[in-house]
């Protein structure tokens, strides 16, 4: 049997101590006691909040077949009979498995980081490769000091292309990540004021996401943003890192990979790129022009990878939005039906900008409103109240008559937007919930957006709790 990896290979790649009777190996690794699964590996590692020490007898519960633990903690485990792995440090341990992991594969490797969009991005990534080849990349978003080598730890060595995604929200995050990852390109989506907050400019964020630099491969490749006003900045930090081939994305006149053109609706979108001599009509299954954007890049990616860029355009046409980016919801209510725009994931001022161009595209039938369900943009800092204030611009544009709002940072956007407006405010997001779900009508459109931390997930889930899914092909009588 062909394990992803075998006891002996996992022990000697972290440096560990076996105790007890090994298996031959496991086929799977996780961090989570709920979830895990026979044949996988439990990792305890100990978080800031929670230590997986504390709930390995939950992951042998639900069939962990092997623990890997630190010394320090072993005492306290004596009573579990399951084989383990005894290690220095738990995460120091993944780490040491995701560079072995790396070593070991043959595998094509893209990164991705950027201020916008790194998730849709990597979910592209996945879809557009698939065709070429076998793809693992990361679930979720599995991004950080703990996500990319656990992403990493997990893939199979017979991986043909490897998508990872890298985040940051402090300098000095992406380095030391990248270098596990050693991707044969690095994509920046591209730099916007998110996570502002922790950084005194948007220069400063540009430089943070300009480390993805420093672990690409030697003859690798950088793609960037033609039409982000900090290409020439980090154009100039690929050169400084050695990055030996620097490319273009985007609508500008000079981007190697670009968009020529965009026509958009409610539901899809179709593109027509340019690049190698050659024009591509490219039917998109999702709308947005900042997700027609994205797609160019990861055609980008295919074709700088070697795979197969015919394959990859039809691939786009099966393209799924990730859940709290962009997910469309029809919902059934009375003898009519709504629709549930679901970007409540993350939110900075390029999303917010983003998702409200794309529910202005999204038009309501009838009677029905454009409704813009908002919620706090976390890690502004003192740049805040300025910042939501001015998502009033945007929402006028747009043409949307109806803002819904909650949440403190969101008072400075109810007191920006005009009497014109229509605008409900609650101070906590479960009040807002309450209010939506009984003021929610036929033909309507929401939009729900705002940071992963104002918990707006449950206005989204509350909703589908409530109304259940209307197909077209339902006769309501």
């Amino acid at each position: 049997m062909t394990y992803l990896w075998t006891s002996q290979a996992m022990a000697d790649a972290m440096g560990g101590r076996p105790f007890g009777q090994m298996p031959e190996g496991v086929n799977g690794i996780s961090i989570d006691s709920r979830s895990i699964g026979p044949e996988e590996a439990f990792f305890a590692i100990k978080g800031e909040r929670v230590d997986g020490h504390d709930f390995a007898s939950l992951a042998v519960a639900n069939g962990a077949s092997l623990l890997v633990v630190s010394e320090a903690k072993l005492p306290a485990l004596g009573r579990l009979t399951v084989p383990m792995i005894v290690v220095d440090d738990v995460l120091q341990a993944l780490e040491r498995l995701g560079v072995a992991a790396r070593a070991r594969s043959r595998a094509r490797i893209v990164a991705v980081t950027g201020s916008v969009g790194k998730t849709t991005t990597k979910e592209m990534l996945r879809t557009v490769l698939e065709p070429s080849g076998k793809v693992h990349a990361a679930v979720a978003s599995f991004n950080n000091h703990w996500g990319v080598p656990l992403t990493l730890a997990r893939m199979p060595e017979d991986t043909d292309y490897g998508v990872f995604e890298i985040g940051m929200n402090h300098p000095n995050e992406i380095r030391p990540l990248v270098k596990l990852v050693r991707p044969h390109v690095a994509i920046i989506t591209t730099i916007a004021a998110a996570h502002l907050g922790n950084f005194n400019s948007l220069e400063e964020i540009a430089a943070a996401k300009a480390e993805i630099f420093e672990g690409v491969e030697p003859g690798g490749h950088a793609l960037l943003n033609r039409d982000n006003a900090f290409y020439d900045f980090l154009d100039k930090a690929a050169q400084a890192a050695g990055v030996d081939n620097i490319h273009a994305f985007g609508q500008h006149a000079k981007a190697e990979f670009r968009l020529a053109e965009y026509d958009g609706s409610a539901e899809s979108s179709t593109i027509w790129t340019s690049f190698g001599g050659e024009t591509r009509e490219v039917f998109i299954s999702a709308p947005g022009k900042h997700i027609a954007e994205n797609a160019v890049a990861a055609l980008g990616a295919v074709k700088l990878l070697g795979a197969d860029v015919d394959a990859a355009v039809q691939a786009l046409g099966g393209l799924a939005a990730v859940k709290g980016r962009g997910q469309r919801h029809k919902l059934k209510i009375g003898r009519g039906n709504f629709t549930l725009i679901d970007e409540s994931y993350n939110a900075n001022p390029a999303s917010m900008r983003a998702a409200i161009a794309l529910l202005a595209q999204t038009p309501a039938k009838g009677e029905g409103r454009q409704i813009a369900v908002l919620g706090d943009m976390l890690e502004m800092g003192a740049f805040s109240e300025k910042v939501h204030a001015e998502l009033a611009s945007p929402l006028l544009a747009a043409g949307v008559s109806h803002v819904w709002l909650a949440g403190p940072e969101m008072r400075a956007l109810r007191d920006a937007l005009p009497d014109s407006v229509h605008v409900e405010y609650r101070e906590k997001t479960e009040d807002l919930a309450k209010f939506a779900l009984t003021k929610v009508k036929a033909n309507d459109v929401l939009m729900v957006k705002s940071s992963l931390g104002t918990g707006f997930g449950k206005i989204v889930a509350a909703l589908l709790d409530k109304y259940p899914a209307f197909h077209e092909t339902e006769r309501l009588n």
